[in-house]
């Protein structure tokens, strides 16, 4: 009786345990997001140091004469020295993606530092706003 009581005991602790490291982890999601979106979901942030987002909105709209889902995403360069980026955004409970660079095109294509540019991605095809959105935001090279 006793040794089922300490190995219950061990279950619990080690449980404790990973949810504790779980929630270590999640909270880094949030760093780079922007302070306010309309977007009505949960969504998770893995935005790089490198970068903040100004900006995230999205709406039901038209694009290309079909119904979408429009984001519109503004990124700024924290940093010292011009970088380009992709955005990459999953609508994980409707299984699609999208992504875009920022900026799309230049010569060179960069973002100049503190300077900050938007993109506007559409998700064509759908009428309905996500619940359960990634959001992901990395440097890339220029060459």
């Amino acid at each position: 009786m006793k040794l089922i009581k300490n190995a219950s005991m061990r279950a619990v602790l080690v449980l404790c345990l990973v949810a504790a490291f779980g929630l270590i982890g999640c909270a880094g999601t949030g760093k780079g997001a922007p302070e306010k979106s309309n977007c009505d979901a949960k969504i998770t942030w893995q935005v790089a140091e490198e970068a903040k987002l100004t900006q995230f909105d999205c709406i039901v709209g038209i694009h290309g004469g079909q119904p979408s889902l429009i984001f519109t995403v503004g990124v700024e360069n924290t940093t010292a020295q011009p970088l380009r980026y992709r955005v990459n955004i999953f609508l994980e409970d409707m299984d699609k993606a999208a992504g875009h660079l920022v900026p799309r095109k230049g010569k060179p294509p960069v973002l100049q530092p503190g300077k900050s540019a938007t993109a506007k991605i559409p998700f064509i095809g759908t009428g309905q706003e996500s619940k359960q959105i990634l959001v992901i935001v990395k440097t890339i090279s220029t060459d």
